[in-house]
């Protein structure tokens, strides 16, 4: 049995690095989990572009929005762990499980990762036609208004779903959950007057904050964003210890050759070191990274033992 299991082990290595010699042979399918004009859309689509000429295939963008991002996760993890499908990793792989009263798949087992590509903070803006310019005056108005004000999100499990519920339960105040297929249409409504505030991407607000279109009163860091330099740290506005940063990675199903993951993680993160690339992410408030499929494994780990917590004390729970 046991030489069976280490003639089977083998052929398996194998053909792993058979399929990396001739990967990619033809072209490769990016899933975006939410609707396109997001950060995470818009990394995906920056990088996907020069990967495709960097592997000699089309790399093509399919947005399979929806349910936090799980319709795009779980069709991923269902893939042929071939390379050749492609997911755009979102901190909802490290909400979700806990969000969730049941998932039809498990971010840790049935993906595997690639690199962790990049890192910002959010921004909390409010509607013109909301009269609060701080976090304090925030605070109190939902203090003497309850179930008055709401906030959206791009969808249920977002970065920006959580960390409105992490800022209503450190904050102490009840504010009104509304989720979206995607922050594009979460930021018309907000714009529109219909929706009160928001906690999203500082790459995506930066445009509405500048044009006037939405008031930017606080950042989700510990510290002031260079792109912001202006606009202060909720932790110092009123929520002392508040903290949530949005990251995007690249998947793939589990099972993947460990030599195409490789190959994956080696072009990929050599189009992030590249200036023209780094440079362009940086411009929309972007850090870049670029990790090993190990250490990006061990940040998942931490991130998802980090939201249990979150979840559990802000009694969020999606049937």
């Amino acid at each position: 049995m046991k030489h069976a299991s280490m003639i089977v082990a083998c052929a398996l290595a194998i053909t792993g690095a058979a399929q990396a010699q001739t990967f990619p042979s033809k072209p490769l399918r990016w899933v975006a989990p939410f609707a396109p004009g997001g950060t995470s859309d818009i990394v995906a689509r920056a990088v996907a572009q020069r990967l495709s000429a960097a592997l000699g295939q089309p790399v093509n963008i399919e947005n399979r929005a929806g349910a936090g991002g799980n319709i795009a996760a779980d069709f991923v993890a269902r893939a042929p762990a071939d390379g050749y499908t492609l997911l755009t990793g979102f901190p909802g792989l490290a909400i979700n499980p806990s969000l969730y009263a049941k998932l039809s798949y498990d971010p840790l087992k049935d993906l595997a990762p690639v690199t962790l590509m990049t890192s910002a903070p959010l921004i909390l803006v409010v509607s013109p036609t909301t009269s609060a310019k701080t976090v304090k005056e925030v605070v109190a108005l939902a203090t003497a208004q309850p179930g008055t004000l709401n906030f959206c999100s791009a969808g249920n499990g977002t970065s920006s779903h959580l960390a409105g519920e992490l800022f209503k339960s450190m904050a102490k105040i009840d504010i009104v959950h509304v989720p979206y297929k995607g922050s594009v249409e979460c930021m018309a409504d907000l714009m529109g007057g219909r929706i009160s505030l928001m906690i999203n991407p500082l790459p995506e607000m930066i445009p509405m904050v500048k044009s006037g279109k939405l008031r930017g009163i606080a950042v989700s860091s510990l510290q002031r964003s260079p792109s912001m330099p202006d606009t202060p740290p909720v932790s110092e506005s009123g929520v002392k210890g508040y903290e949530v940063s949005t990251w995007n990675g690249v998947m793939v199903p589990a099972g993947t050759p460990a030599a195409v993951i490789t190959r994956l993680n080696g072009e990929i993160v050599a189009l992030l070191k590249s200036a023209e690339l780094r440079r362009s992410l940086e411009e929309q408030s972007l850090t870049v990274i670029g990790n090993t499929p190990e250490e990006f494994s061990a940040f998942l780990r931490a991130e998802t033992a980090k939201w249990a917590e979150v979840v559990k004390a802000s009694g969020a729970r999606i049937q």
